[in-house]
């Protein structure tokens, strides 16, 4: 039996057993930077494998490492296993058991695979010359992230390359997204308080009207992306909170805006924030207001390694065909995975998990989010045919 082989009769074994740790993980959700019972169970799971070696390298996280009989090269393989503040609205008899907490975004998926994975591979020593590196990583939902965390504590260390993945809803099952290049934004976040002066609604030349002068701010901050950038740079500028006043005949004196911005190139993704002070310095001046303005930078861009994407979309034809293949768009979504492509040349992909026919169609991040289960035994595969290619002798 050649190595490919005997790897996709291993999914297929630890298939039932992947399913049934997200089920698990899915009923029993910790927030970012909250994962102390989550990742002890990922450690007490690997403790019952064979020939790896256990770490803690951050308080939620947890390392393994499976080193080879023969030398050669590292390869980290990544999975995040945070939840979500978000309350489940799901039916099935799985559902979240920690009020208020919810695995809506895949990472209970994310980490069975990952789990699965080493399972396998940890029965493999023999045949891999090299090591590969297990990383479960807390907090990639709230900056500035568990990755950057594990970095600093050094699980980067002479790693070759490093993979990771993502199961996407709104993907079909069926498919895997490879995109080289630039994949996610950068993730960062703006707010700004307007000052006016409040007073009567029935006398508003007595006051400084901050919601009038706050719509204005948010109206001419568009203008950057469509008027001030050049418009084949790929930029997101989104108010998402505006909150002022308490009641109908009250003209409040402050005004609270809360917003994102989404970008690639690294010298516009600077300029943004003077280009925003700008507008909201030359509106609130204009109109007798003051103003407080913070921008914070998030994760840094997703980049992946063209090397390592080729390789990537390399095992999808050799292990699922060459029609599994999705070569994608980058989104402007944000991952803090880009930590450790700052170490190492990396590739992040998506596992298509999305069903119609089955009624998964929810999106990221909603209550009633799931994904086909079918797609875990996608990811695995994936993860070990990328081992074999990497780190095994080749057949």
């Amino acid at each position: 039996m050649t190595v490919a082989a005997e790897l996709n009769q291993a999914v297929e074994q630890v298939k039932q057993q992947v399913i049934e740790w997200r089920r698990y993980l899915h009923q029993h959700p910790e927030l970012s930077f909250h994962e102390e019972k989550t990742a002890q169970f990922i450690y007490d799971i690997l403790s019952t494998f064979d020939n790896l070696e256990l770490s803690r390298p951050t308080k939620n996280s947890v390392m393994a490492r499976l080193i080879g009989s023969q030398p050669g090269k590292v390869l980290a393989m990544r999975a995040d296993i945070d939840a979500l503040a978000i309350t489940e609205e799901n039916t099935f008899d799985f559902i979240s058991t920690n009020p208020g907490v919810m695995h809506a975004c895949g990472h209970d998926g994310h980490t069975s695979m990952l789990l699965g994975t080493a399972k396998i591979l940890s029965g493999m020593k023999d045949k891999i010359k090299g090591e590969v590196r297990f990383f479960f990583q807390h907090a990639e939902e709230i900056y500035p992230g568990g990755a950057e965390e594990m970095v600093q504590a050094g699980v980067m260390d002479g790693v070759d390359l490093v993979i990771g993945t993502h199961l996407w809803s709104t993907m079909e099952y069926g498919t895997i997204g490879i995109c080289p290049g630039p994949m996610m934004a950068a993730p960062d976040t703006f707010w700004i308080n307007v000052y006016g002066k409040g007073g009567h609604a029935a006398l508003p030349h007595q006051t400084i009207d901050s919601i009038a002068i706050a719509s204005q701010v948010v109206t001419n901050l568009q203008h950057i992306v469509s008027r001030t950038t050049d418009p084949l740079d790929n930029l997101v500028l989104s108010v998402t909170k505006f909150v002022g006043g308490t009641t109908h005949n009250v003209i409040p004196g402050a005004v609270e805006i809360c917003g994102t911005v989404r970008s690639f190139d690294k010298e516009l993704r600077e300029t943004v924030p003077k280009l925003m002070e700008r507008v909201i310095k030359g509106i609130t001046e204009a109109h007798g207001a003051t103003y407080e303005f913070t921008y914070e930078f998030g994760y840094r861009p997703v980049i992946n390694d063209a090397e390592v994407t080729q390789l990537m979309e390399d095992v999808v034809v050799e292990a699922l065909g060459a029609e599994w293949v999705d070569h994608m768009r980058p989104t402007m979504g944000g991952e803090d995975f880009s930590a450790f492509q700052q170490k190492a040349p990396g590739c992040f992909f998506y596992v298509g998990a999305g069903n119609k026919e089955k009624g998964i169609t929810y999106p990221h991040h909603h209550p009633r989010f799931t994904i086909d289960e079918d797609a875990l035994a996608v990811g695995v595969k994936m993860f070990v045919h990328a081992a074999r290619k990497i780190v095994m002798e080749v057949e």
